[in-house]
């Protein structure tokens, strides 16, 4: 027989498991009866003419009279106010006032960047976290203690010795991964951004971040541990060096190993020049 007891525990861990994948609200008054067969849902209409082993439409652009690939609407504007952006105080503003991200309602904070833009040095990782989020300034939970005390063993200081910011300004519920689509949608303001900052290197901390900047579709493990470029404007690129994440190294306290060997080669770069 099952004690009150254990069923609340049962109850309140089910609740905290679901406060973990970021589900904090509710989203229907009445409770969704999941015993039911679910009924097949209709094709989508694109698709009711399309003939078979035709090519799916791609959602993420549209034409224009002459034929030319458009931007969506909310890709176009955040184009438009990246590239209006002529300091980094006006392009803060501007991707504080970007309302096409869900992103934003459910943030707590922007989270703009740290650092020191002068440093010649700029870090881009992937998103905040809960801390992040809370500050309102780029790696400053576990995560960040960790790159902190990584980039001093090269003599390297936040505070002197690098600027750092993520792709996406605001927290993805439940620290989720980033989507696609929501990386797109805030590239043009990270792009904007290096161009403001006018680093001589970047840092590239974890897959998303590498992936996003490289266009590349290799993992993290690929792309780490050498120089690549990154196109910043048209015929204008940096040198890149691709690592792991610290969030990635707390879990996985065996690659730290692959992170020192990074941060030598970063440390022997920066000394050549």
């Amino acid at each position: 027989m099952t004690e009150p007891g254990d069923t609340r525990a049962a109850l309140l861990a089910a609740l905290r498991l679901q406060l973990d994948w970021g589900a904090d609200e509710a989203l229907a008054e009445a409770t969704l009866d999941r015993t039911r067969p679910a009924a097949a849902a209709p094709p989508p209409p694109a698709l009711l003419s399309a003939p078979p082993g035709a090519p799916l439409p791609r959602p993420s652009l549209v034409r224009g009279t002459q034929g030319s690939p458009v931007l969506p609407p909310a890709a176009s504007r955040a184009a438009e106010l990246a590239a209006a952006a002529s300091t980094l105080e006006e392009l803060r503003e501007a991707m504080a006032g970007f309302e096409a991200s869900p992103l934003r309602e459910t943030a707590t904070n922007l989270v703009f960047a740290d650092g020191t833009p002068e440093a010649g040095l700029m870090l881009i990782g992937e998103a905040p976290g809960a801390d992040e989020d809370r500050l309102g300034k780029p790696f400053v939970g576990a995560s960040g203690q960790l790159l902190d005390r990584m980039f001093a063993s090269i003599g390297l200081a936040r505070e002197t010795g690098f600027y750092i910011t993520n792709i996406l300004p605001f927290r993805p519920p439940g620290n989720r991964t980033p989507t696609d689509g929501e990386i797109a949608l805030f590239l043009p303001f990270v792009l904007r951004h290096i161009a403001l900052v006018k680093p001589r290197r970047l840092v590239l901390l974890g897959g998303v971040s590498a992936k996003a900047l490289l266009r590349a579709k290799d993992g993290i493990t690929r792309l780490r541990g050498r120089w690549l470029e990154v196109m910043i404007e048209a015929e204008s690129t940096l040198p890149a060096l691709a690592t792991l994440h610290p969030a990635y190294l707390l879990r996985n306290p065996i690659a730290k190993r692959d992170a020192w060997a990074d941060l030598l080669l970063l440390r022997r770069t920066l000394d050549g020049e």
